[in-house]
């Protein structure tokens, strides 16, 4: 698994490495499915890894095995890849958001758009603060800093660790991922985030981004800023943030139910993801956007599966037995 996640180019890939997941795995074993099985469904996290025809080759047995345990089946997050192997099991696809892109080659922090970025860095550079690549071996020799931060950051925002599609702060998970970090003149960490590379540098994302509540308002913009100038610097080809959910669906009087439930998500339930402060975060660059989705049965289905992925993502299976 390990190292189909690092030789792709589907950065999101390292999610199935947390641990809190269960694989079905080709024979060759050069591709497998990452997906969660709360007793009721099995739902994916994302497309099939490794080798195309592999993995297009264990959606079948995932949707046979499935069903023959009574079980419904969903593949969330899915990118338009494989999209027509979906349609063919007799899915009905539902767009839950984007992800968005941006060409690294020639990037900068120059024009009005980039302003605010552009001072936060210059900002920082002018106080003395230093950014830094950790890479995963080396993750000992600053946890102890990247914990309580963590810790504070998550009392501030009254927030829990979340799972299956977005990474937590775990001493498993954090070893597999190089870490960016921006310290203070007097040598402290203040912020940090983990790194999602794809093979042959052909794009980079980030996980998940914290910072120290009592620091300086523009150390997240200046960690982002240095991040974005040393993925170029290091020949990255794009820039990938994860998909921004359910920013694609708008209130109409004639709206399906699962359109009309994505629409609750999004504005009720918090511990879900924070989406309008992702989706203003990716407007102030040049992103370009892929339809995500969820490929699900017909009908109830589609609530019911994105109900019971919310639950997954708020507390793994855990959530669900609450």
């Amino acid at each position: 698994m390990r190292k189909q996640v690092a030789e792709g180019d589907d950065t999101e890939a390292t999610i199935s490495l947390m641990g809190d997941k269960l694989s079905l795995v080709s024979e060759d074993e050069i591709a497998f499915l990452s997906y969660a099985d709360t007793g009721r469904s099995v739902i994916t996290k994302g497309d099939p890894i490794g080798d195309p025809a592999a993995g297009e080759r264990l959606i079948w047995p995932l949707r046979d095995v499935s069903y023959r345990e009574g079980k419904r089946v969903a593949f969330y997050s899915v990118l338009p890849k494989f999209l027509q192997t979906y349609l063919d099991l007799g899915m009905s696809a539902l767009k839950i958001g984007d992800v968005a892109r941006m060409p690294l080659t020639g990037f900068t922090l120059d024009g009005s758009g980039e302003k605010g970025i552009r001072h936060a860095k210059n900002r920082a550079k002018r106080d003395g603060f230093i950014f830094e690549i950790v890479p995963a071996d080396q993750i000992d020799t600053i946890w102890p800093q990247l914990k309580a931060i963590s810790d504070a950051w998550l009392r501030q925002t009254h927030g829990l660790e979340k799972s299956f599609s977005i990474g937590a702060f775990t001493d498993g998970y954090m070893r597999n991922i190089d870490t960016a970090v921006l310290h203070n003149p007097d040598g402290e960490i203040v912020a940090f985030a983990n790194l999602f590379k794809g093979g042959q540098l052909s794009q980079l994302s980030i996980d998940f981004m914290r910072y120290d509540p009592t620091a300086p308002s523009f150390v997240m913009n200046a960690l982002f800023a240095e991040m974005m100038l040393w993925e170029d610097a290091e020949g990255y080809e794009s820039f990938s943030r994860c998909a921004a959910p359910f920013s694609c669906m708008r209130k109409r009087p004639h709206a399906s139910i699962w359109t009309l439930l994505g629409n609750f998500v999004r504005e009720y339930d918090a511990d879900f993801y924070h989406f309008e402060g992702l989706r203003a975060f990716q407007k102030k660059f040049d992103f370009t956007w892929t339809r995500n989705y969820l490929a699900c049965p017909s009908g109830l289905a589609a609530p019911r599966s994105l109900y019971e992925i919310n639950l997954l993502v708020s507390g793994g299976i855990r959530g669900l037995a609450k």
